[in-house]
């Protein structure tokens, strides 16, 4: 198989089992914000980010190809769905869990934090802020197409995870939460 097929040179891109649209097509958009997303967490793991960090956010990047063929096939009408893989069930109350173990570690907020820190720290902030963009892609996609309500939930529960995630980093560096400063006041 060739990595380029110039299909796409005229501006559009072929769904999964379902024709062509534009390359600025809302589904296209989706779930290329989805794609950049999963790039940015592999970006973050390269970092050097804390072991149990690392692999729990490879299990998320298989889940996001998952997200990304929900996204890449719209609705079947007339035709034999595409055989695309599940996203787990179980995985947004894993999420939890995960969010819940680290505010365990580094207690809970008492204000807005800066993102930043260290440098996985830093990037995984940047992945928080990739995955909102793509939530807001799906829920826009989903007012004039069906989307799975699970990839919405899913990008949304993501999205707390990295939040948390970037704070636990911190936290085991030894670099503490930078509160934002309400303009004119020097404490949070």
């Amino acid at each position: 198989m060739k990595i380029y097929t110039k299909t796409g040179d005229g501006g559009e891109t072929a769904l999964f089992g379902a024709g062509r649209v534009s390359k600025a097509h809302p589904r296209v958009a989706a779930y290329g914000d989805v794609d950049e997303l999963n790039a940015i967490i592999g970006l973050a793991i390269a970092e050097g980010l804390a072991d149990s960090t690392s692999e729990r956010l490879k299990q998320i990047q298989h889940d996001l190809f998952v997200v990304g063929s929900h996204l890449a096939t719209p609705p079947v009408e007339g035709r034999t769905k595409p055989s695309i893989p599940e996203l787990p069930e179980s995985r947004t109350e894993q999420m939890e869990r995960w969010i819940d173990e680290g505010e365990a570690a580094t207690g809970a907020l008492t204000s807005f934090i800066l993102p930043g820190g260290t440098p996985g720290a830093a990037r995984l902030h940047v992945a928080r802020t990739v995955c909102r963009r793509a939530e807001r892609a799906v829920v826009a996609l989903a007012q004039e197409d069906s989307v799975p309500d699970a990839v919405t939930r899913y990008l949304n529960r993501l999205s707390d995870l990295l939040f948390q995630m970037a704070r636990v980093e911190n936290q085991r560096a030894g670099v503490p939460d930078v509160a934002w400063l309400k303009p004119g006041t020097t404490t949070p």
